[in-house]
């Protein structure tokens, strides 16, 4: 039996000075929040600054961290951060084809991949982290 695999992955839910939050147009899921795999020799808050500043241009500090998901039969988990922005500016890329920060319930209305929108939702109530979703 070899080695375990596992996709460790970490996301920020961005909050500006306005209470709204920075979606990101992604090709293949639609809007989402920023994030993606987490590199050998890098934190998990690392990588959710890195990924923002990489997918849209926005230089973000974390302020919180949220909670994890784990997808137990694909082996990924997924660790979720608060943050606000400090510096950049938006930018369209590849992995980012639009980024915007809107208003929490049309933004909410905006994610539709699985369970992202539950993961933004998670991350708002503050009272519920620290979080563990399994599924």
């Amino acid at each position: 039996m070899g080695s375990p695999r596992h996709t460790i992955s970490a996301a920020a839910i961005v909050i500006n000075e306005r209470q709204e939050i920075l979606l990101i147009k992604g090709p293949r899921r639609g809007w989402e929040m920023p994030g993606g795999k987490v590199e050998e020799g890098e934190s998990l808050k690392e990588a959710a600054i890195r990924e923002t500043k990489e997918e849209c241009g926005l230089e973000i500090e974390v302020t919180k961290f949220c909670g994890i998901f784990q997808n137990v039969r694909k082996s990924l988990c997924n660790a979720l951060f608060l943050a606000k922005p400090i510096g950049g500016k938006l930018i369209t890329t590849p992995e980012c084809l639009q980024a915007g920060f809107f208003p929490v319930e049309e933004a909410l209305e905006m994610v539709t991949w699985k369970n992202f929108r539950q993961r933004i939702e998670l991350c708002l109530r503050e009272e519920e982290h620290p979080f563990y979703v399994e599924f």
